[in-house]
Formats: structure tokens, sequence, C-alpha cells
């Protein structure tokens, strides 16, 4: 196949299909055992810590991340690093303020958390804007891999999204959370070597290895550049923006976002659950640096090779490379790592859709487990259609699309559930109110402020949990005053 000289070999072909098939037949074996909805959406809580920890680093790398993190550094420097500060910080606080709650019950989302603070209507309108933002930022991850696709095939993008959306929703279909949590560390180890691996090619394809690097990196004006201690609402990578916005987002996406959230509660106990979520970070600042550094790399070999090929999309500079000047084999493997993230993370927005839309939304009393677990599975295969058609949706660069769009509803979503849990006089009334008019104010934010999208999910809390804790004071909601009492008590 070929597109302006570049040549994908049957061999590298072989091997994406190798993997394609075998991780959907992998992903597909999980279904026996499966006898009610414990089984299928928390895995029977029966995964080892490591495992959901490398589930949860699948989930928060997606293609994105690889292909777009890359062209970050390669277009600037290392300053996306300050944001990673804030997801390790975010961590900590999570396993103090929220991880106990959720294993203060038998919860399948983290939405059943503010039904149990607060009422059913809480849980609803957390849930709703849940589906909405998860669909419109898988939709965003599902399109990036038709970049690597194009670049690599000379293709549209349609055949490929077709493929990664069909076979990531049979395995789904079949398998449940415990094929999401066990084909993501696969797909971890995987994803990660073949970065890896493309580290020490890039290193050794560069005249003058490492000090060229180092010298050339300087020479354009600190490419390795990490920190910027400056105070700036409009400036996306600062200190302040990072450990700041960093810290919300992280614990916005890991304490209230049910994919996040699902994996924890697969957990088979909390202490389980917070060792995996702090050994997370570790992995996540690790491979950030790793993909910052091979854009500053890519930068460097570009002053030797042409890159042209990319044109002016950043996102492309990556998979340019792996296809134009990595042998025959490698080029496969690391081509799959791609796909295998892209399917990583298909796979887990497969299930906590389907998880939320069926225990959040229509949860029947009294069903028979038989009938829950195939209406979920029906759940999976309808969710697969919005993906894959959000994912031929054109977004621009899609790391930034991506993060912006949750980043708008997070805000929202966390100061709810930091309303319930410090506030004990809000009820559910004040909660529904501050939530709703949090989100509206982000969105308008979005429209018409220059605001850094990094302080977003900060914005947002902050502005919910005010709303939220005001309009409790001049709606009084006696059904909730009950509920936190009785919470009190139980404690």
């Amino acid at each position: 196949m070929h597109l302006s000289g570049m040549q994908i070999s049957p061999v590298d072909c072989a091997i994406l299909v190798l993997y394609l098939v075998g991780i959907t037949l992998f992903g597909a074996r999980f279904r026996r055992g499966q006898q009610n909805l414990r089984d299928y959406f928390l895995g029977s809580r029966n995964a080892p810590w490591w495992a959901i920890m490398c589930s949860i680093v699948a989930t928060e790398t997606s293609t994105l991340t690889i292909i777009s993190t890359p062209g970050i550094a390669y277009a600037g420097n290392l300053e996306f690093l300050q944001l990673v500060l804030g997801y390790l910080v975010a961590r900590v606080i999570l396993c103090v303020v929220l991880v106990p709650q959720y294993f203060q019950g038998e919860f399948y989302t983290a939405y059943q958390l503010l039904e149990k603070r607060f009422g059913t209507r809480m849980k609803s309108a957390a849930a709703v804007v849940f589906l909405g933002t998860r669909a419109l930022a898988e939709g965003v991850r599902i399109s990036a891999i038709g970049k690597v696709v194009s670049v690599a095939f000379g293709t549209g993008t349609y055949a490929s999204i077709l493929v990664i959306t069909v076979l990531t929703m049979f395995y789904t279909f079949e398998g449940g959370m415990r094929a999401v949590i066990w084909t993501d560390v696969i797909q971890f180890f995987l994803y990660l070597t073949g970065s890896l691996i493309a580290f020490f090619l890039l290193l050794h394809k560069i005249p003058g290895g490492w000090p060229e690097i180092t010298q050339a990196a300087a020479a354009a004006g600190g490419k390795f550049r990490t920190f910027d201690f400056a105070f700036s609402l409009t400036q996306s990578y600062t200190f302040w923006s990072g450990l700041l916005g960093g810290t919300f987002l992280t614990m916005a996406s890991h304490g209230t976002d049910q994919t996040m959230v699902q994996r924890l509660l697969s957990a088979r106990n909390e202490r389980d659950s917070k060792k995996a979520l702090l050994a997370s970070g570790i992995v996540v600042l690790f491979q950030f640096t790793l993909f910052l550094v091979i854009g500053v790399m890519l930068f460097v070999f570009a002053q030797h090779v042409s890159l042209g090929a990319a044109g002016s999309d950043p996102d492309k500079i990556y998979p340019v490379f792996i296809v134009q000047h990595l042998p025959v084999g490698l080029r496969g493997v690391i081509l799959a790592s791609i796909f295998a993230i892209a399917m990583s993370n298909a796979s887990g927005s497969l299930n906590s859709l389907a998880s939320s839309s069926i225990m959040d939304l229509s949860a029947r009393r009294g069903e028979v487990a038989a009938t829950s677990v195939m209406r979920s599975r029906r759940m999976t295969l309808l969710w697969g259609l919005v993906l894959g058609a959000l994912g031929l949706v054109k977004w621009g660069p899609v790391l930034v699309a991506g993060l912006t769009i949750a980043s708008i509803t997070y805000g929202g979503l966390l100061g709810v559930f930091l309303l319930g849990t410090w506030n004990r006089k809000a009820n559910e009334r004040g909660a529904l109110v501050g939530f709703m008019l949090g989100i509206a104010a982000m969105i308008l934010v979005r429209l018409f402020t220059p605001l850094a999208w990094t302080w977003y999910v900060l914005v947002g809390t902050l502005l919910t949990f005010a709303l939220g804790t005001i309009a409790s004071g001049f709606m009084p909601d006696s059904t909730s005053e009950l509920r936190e009492s009785g919470l009190r008590t139980s404690k």
C-alpha cells in the first residue's frame, strides 16, 4: 500500500491483523461465569490491584496521548508535564476524600453515591451529564485512530473506525468488565513496549545521539524547558495551572467519571483500590515524560530527515516517523500498540456507559439477573454505534479537544460530589441548581472568555460548590436533611 512514497509491508499488515483478531478472541473468552450485573460490570471484584493499575493507566492514556503528546513537544517543549504534577496530587486527595466513600456500600456506579447523599434526581442528572461528556470525549479519541490509519495505509478514516468499533464492541459485549481489565493489561504492556522501542530507535537514528539532541533542543529555544512559573489565566501550561488545574482535572476524571471509578470499584477492597490509584500516578508520570521526550527527539530528527508528509498537523508527526523510518516488523508492532490503546479506551467507555445507563437511569427492581445482563449487553451495542458515529466527526487537534470537552462538565460533577461530602447542610434541590448553573457557566466561559482550558475544572468546581451552597440555603429540602442525618448515624 502506498501513499506519497510510504509503504506498509505485508508483514506489518499481518502483525496488525493478528493483534486485532487475537485481542478480540482473548476478550470474548471472559463471558464464561457471568451470572449477574456484579460479574458483568465489576468483574466479580476479583482482579488484583496491579491489573487494575494497568487498566487505569491504559484508560488514562489514549490514542490522543500517544500521537498528540509528542506533537505538543515537537511544536513546543515539555511544559505539559506541569499538568501531570497535578495528576499526582489529585490521587492522594482522592484516596482520602472519595475512595473510602465508594466502599461504604455495594456501588456499581459513581452516581449511586450521589443518590445515597442527595437522592434519585441528583443521581440521574449527574449520570446524564456523564453519558454526554464521555460519549463526546470518546468520539474524539476514536477519531484520533483515523489519523494514524490515514498515514499508515493512505485510506480514509471510515474503515479504521468501523474495524476498531466493531471488534471492541464484540469483546466488551461478551466479556464485560473482566474482559476490559485484562485486555487493558495486555494493551498497556504492548503500547509501553512499542513506545520504548520507538525511543531507542529514534535515538539510534539521530546523528550524534543524545548530545546532539540536547544541543539542538537548547538551540531551538529550550525544547526541554519544563517549568513556567508565570501566573496566567490564559496560558494553558504553567506551573500554577498545571498544579492546580491538573489536580482538579484528575480529581474529577478519577473520582467522579464512571469510566475510571468503575475500575476503582472493581478492586477487591478499599486498600487495593488505593494502591492501584497511587501506583498508576507513578507510571503516568513516566510515560508522559517518555512521550514528550520522543516529541523533542522527533524535532531534532526532522533537522536531518524530512517529515514533511505530516504537513501542518502535529498529531501526524509521530505516525509519519513510524511509517517512514521504522523497519518492517517493528513498524507493525508499534502501529498495533496504537490500535491497542484505542481499543482499550473504547472498551472501558462502552462498559461504563452501559453500566451508568442501566444502573442510574433504567434499573428495574426484581429483574431476573440473566435478563439484566442481557439488557446490559444490548446497551453496550447501542453505545458502540453512538461512539462509532461520533468518531467520524472532525475534531481538530485531538488531545486538547478531548480534554476541553471533559473539562467543561467535570467541574460540575466534582463540585456536587464535594458539596455532598463537605457541606452537611446541602440538599438535593440546592445541589441540582448548583450543578446545572455551574455547567451552564462553564459553557459560557468556553464560548466568551480567553480562560485556558486547564483552569476549567477548578473554576467549575468552585462555582458549583458555591452556587449549590447558596441555593441550599434558600431552598430547604427536608428529605435531603433526613438522608444526611441517616448517613452520619450509619458512620
